[in-house]
């Protein structure tokens, strides 16, 4: 076997797949906690298990791995029950409660850990803030031929053998009780409708949170368990709109950061002439928040860039509307010449309405007519529209809100871009028999979707 190999089997893969079945575990179950509002669940556990941790090794005199993970399993879900407790009968709202009680469970890990008869605990601020993915190690065989022999995977870290059933563990809870748990996530009152015992289901996903926290925080630490149980949740929430989807892609990308993340820590250093490496958990953390901020910029759906490109069309939109409305009623009124200038002087010459009369040159709605702007066929009816719009609008608003005449034109002009099926047959239910709005003005007859503005 390479002696390149080696080393990465002995010294870089034990500590690698911890820190991969540690996220896959909390990034699975965080889905269902960012969706009933309770991130923070994960924070208050991860440092809510310390004074289970202290006072376990008061009782036991030994750090054994079995003596610590109960002590720190009970500190978790007596955290769960704690929050809970203060959240029904404080009425304070999840956050506040997880707040106040990691606080208090924290505090007391510190002062328990200060004293004289726990100062033999090796358990430090580093230990609990970053883990100690780095003391984890295998002594693999020499030779590729080895590997199938008996006992070969005897001494593997119990760090990956804890992490591994955990992750296991919380992948077959989430496929089993798939559905259970997004009733009861969505709809608490119909779980319980349909025969399911939506606090038992509540309780059992928290229980499983306290488990996967604690199995995870001597290896990766706090820090990781908090950006595992939030990151790749938030991250895959920002990517589809589907739950299945979701719980897919946020194990996807729990993987993809911790396998990542601890590869730039470790190498990434090193590759550049340093001589030391980073912090494996820390480097981890650094990637789900780096994935996650690509993720708010980038993402197809739900981006920074595809909002703001989403708001600027429907502006656009709004403005191409307001431009075409404005022509209708200088051929309505005779007013003379519509010249661009006139035009944009009306609207207020911003760069919207500019962008609003090219997207009507290039819909075909507005043509020149020497120096003076027309509406065409194609644009006399989508004017047409919106001006019906507009004038039932103010119809509906003084015969149904009960406003004044003179009072509704502002409103109206921002309503009038409402032009769903449901509203205009809504509107058309209050149109007079005269067809004329408050003011005396004909409502232009109705004009199908198919030849409305938005074609």
């Amino acid at each position: 076997m390479n002696p390149n190999v080696h080393q990465f089997l002995s010294i870089d893969l034990p500590p690698m797949l911890t820190a991969v079945f540690a996220s896959l575990a909390c990034g699975v179950l965080g889905n269902f906690l960012l969706l009933r509002r309770l991130s923070l669940m994960g924070d208050a556990i991860s440092h809510s298990v310390l004074p289970g941790l202290v006072i376990a090794f008061l009782i036991t005199g030994t750090r054994s791995p079995i003596a610590m993970f109960i002590g720190a399993a009970v500190a978790g879900v007596l955290t769960v029950a704690v929050v809970e407790l203060i959240r029904r009968f404080a009425r304070l709202e999840s956050g506040a409660a997880m707040g106040v009680t990691f606080s208090i469970f924290f505090a007391l890990g510190v002062l328990l850990l200060e004293q004289a008869a726990a100062r033999q605990v090796d358990l430090d601020p580093d230990c609990v803030l970053h883990g100690m993915l780095e003391t984890i190690f295998w002594f693999p065989p020499a030779e590729w031929a080895s590997f199938g022999s008996f006992g070969t995977f005897a001494d593997t870290p119990r760090q990956v053998i804890i992490t591994g059933s955990m992750a296991i563990i919380a992948m077959l809870f989430v496929t089993l009780l798939f559905k259970e748990l997004r009733i009861a996530t969505f709809d608490p009152a119909l779980a319980t409708a349909l025969g399911m015992n939506a606090t038992t289901i509540h309780y059992a996903l928290m229980v499983l949170v306290a488990a996967s926290t604690v199995a995870a925080f001597e290896a990766v630490g706090s820090i990781l368990v908090i950006a595992m149980l939030i990151c790749p949740a938030a991250t895959a929430r920002l990517l589809t709109d589907r739950l299945r989807t979701q719980v897919v892609l946020s194990a996807f990308i729990s993987v993809i950061t911790a396998a990542s993340g601890y590869v730039l820590g470790a190498f990434g250093p090193i590759w550049l002439g340093h001589h030391s490496s980073f912090s494996a958990t820390g480097m981890m953390t650094a990637v789900a928040g780096a994935i996650f901020t690509l993720t708010v910029i980038f993402s197809p759906s739900h981006g920074v860039i595809v909002r703001q490109a989403r708001r600027i069309r429907l502006a656009v939109s709004i403005a191409r509307e307001d431009v075409l409305g404005l022509l209708y009623r200088f051929e309505e009124y005779k007013k003379g010449r519509a010249t661009r200038s006139v035009l944009l002087n009306s609207l207020g010459r911003s760069i919207v309405h500019r962008l609003g009369l090219r997207a009507a040159f290039q819909h075909g709605e507005v043509a020149r007519h020497g120096a003076s702007l027309m509406l065409t066929d194609r644009g006399r009816r989508a004017a047409a529209s919106v001006i019906r719009s507009h004038r039932l609008w103010e119809t509906y608003l003084v015969e149904q809100a009960g406003l004044r005449p003179d009072h509704v034109h502002d409103t109206a002009m921002r309503l009038e871009h409402l032009a769903t099926d449901t509203v205009r047959t809504g509107l058309a239910a209050s149109e007079p028999e005269t067809h004329t709005d408050p003011q005396g003005k004909p409502i232009p007859g109705y004009q199908p979707l198919g030849v409305s503005s938005r074609d």
